[in-house]
């Protein structure tokens, strides 16, 4: 018997996550019908299926939303910017699920704010883990993102030197700033005095980098990261 009855239970309390909410914008029907059953069945909770981004504000009425799953050709009268921009105000991560073939869409949403990518050709667990991936905040790397930003040179490229360019190529490779420390022999202060240069001198050609995702785009936008041929960065 516990000695002392009257005391609070100091056990761990349940530490369960609460599942990934997810609200799905597409102009077609079954493409929300299909997402939202894949959604289900992976234990997210979908929270709104909407056919535009106006219905989904209204949908939602102030509930939170980790992740809207965002068709970029919706015939709503609104630019893809516009809508990408809306969905984000709602506090989501915003995932284009669109044709792959519209580099010039994909491109736009990205530059908009889009945290990644998945092609509607792709099988369902990969549009589950890449969900999931956006709703953790990491980095979706696949060649629907790459080609996308490979295919709009119309921006000026930073001008980084050398040792600028180590930091960028191993802090944006995923490295927390100690590793990157560590494999060029400086101290963590100075490789985040580079990181911050880096950071200014994006801004002054007009393409901030604020996060770590926004530096991997930079990164691979100016050739300091490349996609091998499984989606990976070197």
């Amino acid at each position: 018997m516990d000695p002392n009855p009257d005391r609070a239970d100091d056990r761990a309390p349940d530490a369960t996550p609460s599942p990934v909410r997810v609200a799905i914008v597409d102009d077609h029907e079954s493409v929300r019908l299909g997402v939202r059953a894949a959604c289900q069945e992976a234990g997210f909770e979908v929270v709104a299926a909407s056919a535009s981004v106006s219905e989904l504000w209204v949908a939602l009425a102030g509930i939170r939303c980790d992740v809207v799953v965002l068709d970029l050709s919706l015939g709503d009268g609104f630019t893809v910017t516009e809508n990408v921009q809306h969905a984000r105000s709602m506090g989501a991560a915003v995932l284009v699920h669109s044709i792959a073939d519209r580099v010039g869409l994909v491109r736009e949403a990205l530059a908009a704010g889009a945290a990644g990518v998945i092609p509607k050709s792709a099988a369902t667990s990969a549009v589950i883990a890449a969900i999931a991936a956006v709703a953790r905040g990491d980095v979706l790397n696949n060649l629907e993102w790459a080609s996308a930003i490979d295919a709009d040179r119309e921006f000026g490229k930073a001008q980084l030197a050398q040792r600028e360019r180590d930091v960028l190529h191993l802090y944006a490779s995923g490295l927390p700033l100690s590793q990157v420390a560590l494999k060029l022999n400086i101290k963590v202060s100075t490789a985040k005095e580079y990181l911050d240069r880096i950071r200014a001198k994006y801004v002054e050609v007009g393409r901030p980098a604020r996060s770590k995702v926004e530096l991997l785009r930079r990164a691979v936008e100016d050739g300091i990261l490349a996609f091998d041929d499984n989606g990976h960065v070197h």
